[in-house]
């Protein structure tokens, strides 16, 4: 690919040489970061040696070297592991992400915004990128629906492990007689796809709809017919965007949004493992769910799936995640799956 960069007709067709670069530096990012694991590899062999060959008095202190390093050796090996499953087709790009309250009325929709407030400090933390698109405010308190558009290197590989329903238990702040309640979310996660996948759209299969944004926000957010909602009537797919001020640049935010939920549409109907997608999710209601955060009787957040859990949920609710969404990627992986995963506190 470097050779190819150095010659004279390479520049001249930018796009392609754009998309060339960025690809060189994703592989190279990828490589250095494997070469220089293995130079650590290999000091510390060379350092396990010398230990052997030292004075007793001297091992002491090569041995406490060495348990320093191995010990920062770890935590890079793990990451490693977890870059080695994000090799999916769209694992590097961006993501289409929505919460919707399901069963639990006005439960629901405050459970959607503590799960709207997790995932941002999440992708915080993970020095993601998060652009909302569409916000819907419940009726009494929370959020009905939110959509999102996470940007960030593998945002729809990390991002994926999370599509699901999410069931919470806990004491309602919103009932009197303080009893607990059961609220349930889906969290659907798509990967926005780039120009070289081509999803046709005519005209005709869509309606576009446009009104004044309901959203928060500064001067001028809704005093102009600037929000858009298209449907596309063959599938009935409906996407909504009203995050700018203008009505153009929120279309073309809608149609990106809607190809991708298409294109989304057509693989899962391609595939005959289709519990990994649309199935997983299933109902928002009772028996459909991925986790289960539990505020009382007791503390604990589980994944169904994989088995991980832990008792710190105010960490969990707070955007510490990893732990779930690593254990959900190597349970993905064959030399993972048939083993029980269990991830604590430790």
């Amino acid at each position: 690919m470097e050779a190819e960069m150095g010659a004279p007709i390479f520049w001249n067709n930018n796009e392609l040489a754009q998309k060339q670069i960025a690809k060189l530096n994703g592989l190279k990012k990828t490589i250095s970061c494997l070469i220089d694991f293995k130079k650590k590899l290999d000091d510390a062999s060379v350092m396990v040696e010398l230990i052997g060959s030292t004075a007793p008095d001297e091992q002491e202190f090569y041995a406490t070297e060495l348990d320093t390093t191995v010990g920062e050796m770890i935590g890079e090996l793990d990451q490693l592991e977890i870059s080695s499953f994000l090799t999916g087709q769209f694992d590097k790009n961006n993501a289409i992400f929505s919460i919707q309250a399901g069963a639990g009325g006005t439960e629901s929709n405050d459970w959607a915004d503590m799960l709207f407030r997790m995932y941002s400090r999440w992708a915080e933390r993970r020095g993601f990128e998060l652009e909302v698109q569409d916000l819907q405010v419940g009726d009494q308190a929370g959020i009905s629906k939110a959509t999102m558009l996470l940007k960030g290197e593998n945002a729809y590989g990390y991002v994926k492990a999370e599509r699901g329903v999410h069931r919470l238990v806990r004491i309602s702040p919103f009932d009197g007689n303080k009893r607990r309640h059961t609220s349930f979310c889906a969290v659907d996660v798509i990967a926005e796809v780039n120009n070289e996948i081509d999803v046709d759209i005519s005209n005709t299969e869509i309606r576009v709809d446009v009104y004044r944004s309901s959203g928060k926000g500064g001067q001028g957010v809704n005093t102009t017919d600037s929000a858009v909602r298209i449907t596309h009537l063959p599938t009935g797919i409906v996407v909504v965007c009203q995050n700018e001020r203008s009505q153009i640049k929120n279309r073309a935010s809608a149609m990106v949004v809607l190809k991708s939920r298409l294109y989304e549409k057509k693989q899962d109907e391609q595939r005959s493992d289709m519990e990994k997608f649309y199935g997983e999710k299933g109902e928002i209601g009772w028996g459909s769910q991925i986790r289960s955060y539990v505020l009382q009787p007791y503390q604990m957040v589980k994944d169904l799936r994989t088995g991980a859990t832990t008792s710190n949920t105010q960490a969990v609710l707070g955007g510490d995640l990893d732990r779930f969404v690593y254990g959900w990627l190597r349970a993905g992986c064959p030399r993972h799956r048939k083993k029980d995963i269990q991830v604590d506190d430790e």
